[in-house]
């Protein structure tokens, strides 16, 4: 009942890398689709935009020994910003629709009630601006809810968008599909479109832009290496030496030259270079309790009434993409920033990462994670180191016996 125009977005140029490049092969698929469909379709380039404002980021980040997550930055500044303003400015569009399993608290007739029209850029809102807040709701395909890639995008952008497989599973969606013969775009792996987006894309995982090649082999194009130890969490022996701590990320499991077993990275220090292992990958040095983020990005603009008023809150929160939801209590700093406390402790938790929130089946929005508190292993080094003197003490007035 609406009339649609397909738009395929580049954000990546791969003129100057060597492999095979499918941006041809994916633009050809969105324009076969469209001409199935009998709709117009449209190419835009959001190569330069791209590099300055989520690939340039995501190598400050890996520099700074973080581990980034480019597809939230993406939909941040890329399709709900610079491609949200295209279809609006350029081809006189009411509102987007994309393929991301999530659902909002607008009807979709509500979208299309009203004209997008900018607001000026303020630091603060104005507080006699009488505004419905649109909620970012979990998609009904809980095992493929994409509000975790959502959770940094504007207001103004969820009030111009609609989700048309927000009410459906994949399944059902791969069904509509080969039923309109679609069926090239279902032969597609299931990976991601290696950066080059279409609103018809079934997959989105990933670093999309890198595709199938090596992870460590591309970041060392764009980074000098920084040769380093793998250090013993355990005793601090050297157990190996590697070529950068950027190219290693919490969790991750490292290949030491001349060992069987396996070790896993639990903590990096840029200073040193070294990237500490443990001999397992459930070792209590992965596991840590207390998070601190930057700023916090509320979908609403505002943090949670009861945060403000309690300066505390109870929510959920995940760092991973399908990752189960985490029981947590928020702490709001003055800076916007928060502390997120968990109720268990959990695995890898990664600096870089966001942070998303969760309160019922709203996504509430999300920090990115600048600090952690120390691992399970730590604390229980100093609990032993605290026990130990006491109990020497006691030996000198009484020896044992």
């Amino acid at each position: 009942g609406y009339q649609v125009t397909g738009v395929f977005m580049k954000n990546w140029d791969p003129l100057d890398e060597q492999g095979a490049c499918s941006i041809d092969r994916d633009c050809e698929d969105a324009y076969r689709v469209c001409q199935k469909l009998d709709i117009p379709f449209h190419q835009v380039s959001y190569v330069k935009e791209y590099w300055n404002e989520v690939f340039s980021d995501l190598l400050k980040e890996y520099e700074l020994g973080r581990t980034p997550n480019p597809d939230i930055v993406c939909n941040k500044h890329i399709k709900f910003n610079y491609f949200l303003h295209y279809a609006m400015d350029n081809l006189g569009a009411d509102a987007i629709a994309t393929g991301h399993y999530a659902r909002t608290s607008l009807e979709d007739e509500e979208v299309f009630q009203h004209k997008h029209v900018k607001r000026p850029q303020r630091l603060f809102r104005n507080r006699f601006e009488v505004r419905n807040t649109v909620k970012l709701l979990q998609g009904a395909d809980l095992f493929k809810d994409q509000t975790f890639f959502l959770s940094q995008i504007s207001q103004d952008a969820l009030r111009k968008t609609i989700f048309p497989l927000g009410d459906l599973t994949k399944s059902f969606v791969k069904k509509i599909a080969a039923e309109h013969g679609l069926h090239h775009v279902l032969k597609k792996k299931e990976a991601c479109f290696k950066g080059f987006n279409t609103m018809f894309a079934f997959q989105s995982m990933g670093v999309c832009f890198i595709g199938e090649r090596n992870f460590e082999n591309f970041l060392l194009e764009y980074l000098e290496p920084q040769p380093g130890n793998f250090v013993s969490i355990e005793d601090k022996k050297v157990m190996g030496t590697h070529k950068g701590w950027f190219l290693y990320t919490i969790g991750q499991r490292a290949r030491l030259a001349g060992l069987k077993d396996a070790w896993f990275v639990v903590d990096k220090d840029v200073s040193t270079g070294d990237v500490f292992v443990a001999p397992s990958t459930d070792h209590p040095a992965l596991y840590r309790d207390l998070l601190r983020t930057n700023r916090v990005h509320w979908i609403a603009e505002e943090p949670p009434a009861e945060l403000v008023r309690d300066k505390m809150m109870e929510c959920h929160f995940r760092f991973r993409h399908q990752m189960a939801l985490v029981p947590c209590v928020l702490t709001l700093n003055q800076d916007g920033s928060v502390w997120v406390t968990l109720v268990k402790p959990a695995r890898a938790i990664t600096p870089g990462q966001f942070a998303v929130f969760y309160k019922g089946d709203e996504c509430l929005g999300s920090g990115k994670i600048l600090r952690m508190g120390p691992s399970v292993y730590t604390m229980q080094q100093g609990k032993n180191r605290e026990e130990g003197p006491k109990k020497e003490e006691i030996d000198k007035i009484e020896p044992a016996t």
